[in-house]
């Protein structure tokens, strides 16, 4: 049951259809991610991702792409990249992806790291575990958007990272969930329903510069 206009949803709207926009979006950020290597420019893995696109055919984007390198993995959605760095042979990206499948919208996100920083690839690894945790505290617990970010925060620093409370997470419906204004998932007080919202999780590391990002489908 649609909790308030903040559920609200198209004409159009159909759970399943969302369920294969997640699918869709998630191949294109393995695809992507499977052509960054060391040595790239982040705008040159920006144009792999548009021809990646172009060739799945899509509908169209919904949300800027976002791919950053190195120290851009800290920024949130609405900074800018800065300059256009290359990728090191020991570094770390994250792909960010909104992207309309049959008039539903896809949003994924995802880190990965080259070379053998572990720090790196634990910062990775740990932003999906915090997601995968939060996820199982909406399935088995009822607690509304606000406090599955409380407990977000909780899990990131006990694993030793800080999580950027900035980043909310976000509704998604049929094309174009805007006209809702549902504002943010961490601001929403109500039990959020399935297939609705996108639960993103930022971390940064407490003393280098680089942080790890994930997101997915409540669903």
């Amino acid at each position: 049951m649609v909790n308030s206009a903040q559920e609200a949803v198209g004409e159009k709207f159909v759970l399943e259809s969302m369920r294969r926009a997640r699918d869709k979006t998630w191949e294109v950020v393995e695809r992507v991610a499977s052509k960054v290597k060391p040595g790239m420019l982040e705008s040159e893995a920006l144009a792999e991702c548009k021809s990646v696109l172009q060739d799945m055919k899509m509908d169209r984007i919904w949300h800027p792409i976002l791919i950053r390198f190195g120290e851009n993995t800290l920024r949130t959605f609405k900074e800018r990249s800065q300059d256009d760095p290359r990728l090191k042979d020991d570094d770390i990206f994250f792909i960010d992806l909104g992207v309309v499948w049959q008039g539903h919208e896809g949003d994924s996100g995802a880190t990965f790291v080259v070379g053998a920083d572990a720090e790196m690839h634990a910062c990775a690894q740990d932003a999906k575990t915090v997601f995968d945790e939060v996820e199982h505290h909406w399935r088995t617990t009822g607690a509304g958007g606000k406090a599955l970010y409380d407990y977000a925060a909780e899990r990131a620093h006990a694993l030793g990272w800080k999580l950027n409370l900035d980043i909310k997470g976000h509704r998604v419906s049929d094309f174009p969930h805007a006209i809702y204004k549902a504002g943010n998932l961490g601001d929403f007080q109500p039990h959020p329903n399935a297939g609705l919202w996108i639960l993103e999780i930022q971390l940064a590391h407490p003393t280098r510069p680089f942080g790890a990002f994930y997101e997915d489908l409540l669903v």
